[in-house]
């Protein structure tokens, strides 16, 4: 029941967000980014750097394919891990898009993601330390302090309308 009232929300603000867009192209650039962390990943052997999703984690990744169904991206990106890319592939695979990788160095200088998906509506998948820290760089000021380790369900949305940004989190699990 919780899900099908997040999906009725994020439905209805993302018709919002197209309706917006098209009232106001001609004389408006809007561009909107969800970002997210990885689903829940595979803690069987502590050692692992890269380890991939447990069970969760697939069933999650599968969530927010269908939590975010209604929104139609122009690009998804994830960092270079199988647990980033791993939450990415089912959104991206509805959206017939590949998922793009991105280095979680580069966004303390965010000026050539910002031109490069200006004007689009972007997923990032990244981690409990690059996602809000993303969201910050996006926004031009720190706002939003690194997840809980156990935090898999913030959705970050970032909408930018003439180089105005505007932000909010939900709280999905």
């Amino acid at each position: 029941m919780k899900t099908l009232y997040l999906i009725c929300i994020l439905g209805t603000m993302s018709f919002n967000s197209f309706s917006q867009e098209k009232k106001s192209s001609m004389s408006s650039k809007v561009t909107t980014y969800y970002f997210i962390r990885h689903a829940e990943k595979d803690r069987s052997n502590p050692q692992e750097r890269n380890p991939h999703l447990n069970e969760n984690g697939l069933k999650r990744a599968e969530n927010w394919k269908v939590i975010l169904d209604n929104i139609k991206f122009d690009a998804i990106y994830a960092t270079d891990y199988y647990r980033t890319i791993e939450t990415a592939k089912p959104t991206a695979e509805s959206n017939n898009l590949k998922v793009i990788i991105y280095d979680p160095n580069d966004i303390n200088n965010p000026e050539a993601f910002l031109k490069a998906t200006e004007g689009k509506t972007v997923l990032v998948v990244g981690h409990s330390n690059t996602t809000p820290a993303f969201v910050n760089a996006v926004l031009g000021h720190k706002k939003y302090e690194n997840m809980e380790d156990d935090n898999n369900g913030n959705l970050y949305i970032v909408t930018i309308i003439d180089g105005t940004a505007s932000d909010q989190v939900l709280h999905i699990n």
